[in-house]
């Protein structure tokens, strides 16, 4: 890349922003280059100034309350003229952003328009940018979803964001993205929210997009098996400053930089436990974990579900005419000391398997036995006993959490709400479970917005063990989280489970971080459970092809493998939306090893 011209030099950039003493400088003399057609990513854990570097290189920053305080960023256009982005006036600016330099968020929900139709938005950027007539831009609009790989393009230019799949909406971002014709695409974590067959799209897609273009992409994020997937080179930042740079194989083979190596080896890698068939819990700063031999199969289970059913009523003019197939007939248990890990992707019912558990769905039917009591139709004494001995931790920690409560009442509530402690003994409770969770009683006087997102899941955690439950669900708790934080919460999660016999029901699509905490593993898709046994024998020999679809689509922290995932099959799962006179048929399990099932159907490799 030496020989390239560069498109984008950053040097010495420094960036403040404003505190109650002064300016707070978050980038420290960062310097950064980029050629055409080449894709730097930039990794780091949260805080590190990642993001922040994007803004500052689309002058959003200026909307943030962020200044750029010294330093010069110079970009290249078409026309070979050069731009110091750090100086140049908004006017100038504007009509560099898009046709020039243009940028996919993190969360495509809250970049859309909820109320314009996803061809109105597009046709609006082709409009701006292009001075196209409203009959070209949307004709331009369907031309970009099919380069996108949306498939029927013109009836997608016709719904609204909240009708699209996660996948497909951040589609439509990389749409309106490359509308303009960029020479520069900042992918700000585009993938990080998204299930692993989706971002295995994503990522493919952008590569093909990039060598059809010749476009230069920053890619931002923490996932570095997604970096080995796409990047040419590596850029590390820490606390704001760039700490290790070089070529993608140089970085992985031979990283330089302590933080490089951290944040390396707290990389899940899928097939680490294959020759092992229990859990085991990550290898942090040099201690070596043992194996999670906490189940007791010999007692009765904590949790038995037997064909329950969430479905949910899809009305039009006050009238039913369909249904969403949500959960259908699944049928499960869980052991004292077990963690029963539901994957699949968005949409296969796994989240609304957990919240009908513990009702905040409603099913429509099916038995559930909590401790071998029937829990189905709730009376007030079951429903606080529910309550206490079911326990769920949530993905975002910050919405789960009241902004307005300190930390340590936000703990304490349980206790006070089942009645199991008052006054100073709540207070002595709280500041042991802060403990239990690696943070000190100093942190009961804080609020929410004053802990990091690490530790505001932990207090999530700590909040779930007040009550002391017998079962914790777990619903994406370490999606959101950086490596090196997901690595410790699941660490934490365990070691909890080995000292207090805790069962465990852990939601995820992170393949690689399901493969270390499950005993075992069941498959969800459409609603259904299609493969349920030990995790060794789901993993190893997965007898479903949607389940060897998953594990084919997780990123591997391997530059050499790269070129693995060319193969994946990418096509859309169908949507659980039933007309009301077609329900779905449920595959019936059958047996194809010890404790190991999978659905009829799939016998032979189809699903």
């Amino acid at each position: 890349m030496a020989s390239i011209p560069k498109l984008l030099e950053i040097s010495g950039l420094r960036v403040a922003f404003p505190g109650e003493a002064g300016p707070v400088e978050v980038i420290h003399d960062l310097d950064l280059a980029v050629s055409a057609g080449e894709t730097l990513a930039l990794v780091g854990e949260s805080g590190s100034g990642k993001s922040v570097t994007s803004l500052a290189v689309t002058r959003l920053l200026d909307y943030a309350g962020g200044r750029i305080t010294q330093g010069r960023m110079n970009y290249v256009d078409r026309a070979g003229t050069s731009h110091d982005l750090a100086r140049i006036a908004a006017d100038e600016m504007r009509t560099l952003r898009g046709p020039e330099i243009a940028m996919i968020f993190q969360e495509p929900m809250t970049s859309l328009n909820p109320v314009l139709r996803v061809g109105e938005q597009i046709a609006e950027a082709v409009m701006l940018h292009q001075g196209l007539s409203e009959a070209e831009a949307l004709e331009e609009a369907r031309r970009l979803l099919e380069r996108v790989r949306i498939a029927d393009a013109p009836r997608q230019l016709q719904r609204y964001p909240f009708e699209l799949s996660g996948g497909m909406r951040q589609r439509v971002m990389i749409a309106l993205a490359l509308s303009c014709r960029p020479r520069l695409l900042i992918a700000d974590e585009p993938t990080t929210a998204l299930d692993v067959t989706v971002q295995a799209q994503v990522l493919r897609l952008l590569r093909q997009l990039q060598a059809e273009s010749g476009m230069a992409m920053i890619f931002i994020t923490h996932d570095m098996g997604v970096v080995a997937e796409l990047a040419d080179r590596v850029a590390v930042m820490r606390l704001g400053q760039k700490v290790e740079e070089g070529g993608v194989e140089e970085i992985f083979a031979r990283p330089q930089h302590p933080y490089t190596k951290a944040l390396l080896a707290a990389v899940p890698v899928l097939g680490a436990l294959s020759g092992e068939t229990l859990p085991r819990a990550f290898d942090i700063e040099g201690v070596v974990s043992a194996p999670q031999d906490t189940v007791r199969a010999d007692a009765a289970p904590v949790l038995e579900i037997h064909d329950l059913t969430t479905r949910f009523p899809v009305r039009r003019n006050f009238r039913l005419r369909a249904q969403v197939h949500a959960v259908e007939h699944v049928s499960l248990s869980v052991q004292p000391g077990e963690t029963l890990s539901l994957v699949g992707e968005s949409g296969c019912g796994k989240s609304t398997t957990g919240r009908s558990i513990i009702r905040l769905e409603q099913p429509n039917s099916g038995e559930i036995r909590l401790e071998g009591a029937d829990i189905s139709h709730l009376t007030r004494t079951s429903e606080a006993t529910l309550h206490r001995d079911v326990q769920f931790v949530f993905q975002d920690p910050f919405a789960s959490l009241n902004p307005r409560l300190t930390i340590g009442f936000s703990i304490a509530e349980p206790m006070l709400t089942h009645n199991i402690a008052k006054g100073a003994e709540a207070e002595r409770r709280v500041h042991e479970l802060l403990r239990e969770v690696g943070l000190t009683p100093e942190h009961a006087q804080r609020y929410p917005h004053e802990l990091s997102g690490g530790q505001r899941q932990r207090v999530c955690i700590a909040r779930a063990l007040a009550s002391s439950p017998k079962l914790i669900i777990a619903d994406e708790a370490v999606a959101a989280l950086d490596v090196s934080i997901r690595a410790q919460v699941v660490n934490l999660l365990m070691g909890l489970q080995r000292r207090l016999g805790l069962a465990m029901i852990f939601i995820s699509h992170d393949m690689a971080v399901v493969e270390r905490v499950s005993h075992r593993v069941a498959v969800m898709y459409l609603g259904q459970i299609v493969e349920i046994g030990p995790r060794q024998a789901v993993f190893n020999n997965p007898g479903h092809a949607y389940t060897a679809r998953l594990l084919a689509a997780v990123p591997i922290p391997d530059p050499a493998q790269r070129n693995r995932a060319m193969a994946f099959d990418d096509s859309e799962v169908p949507s659980p939306l039933r007309a009301l006179d077609d329900p779905p048929i449920v595959a019936p399990l059958v047996q194809i090893g010890p404790d190991h099932f999978v659905a009829r159907h799939s016998v032979g490799g189809r699903y």
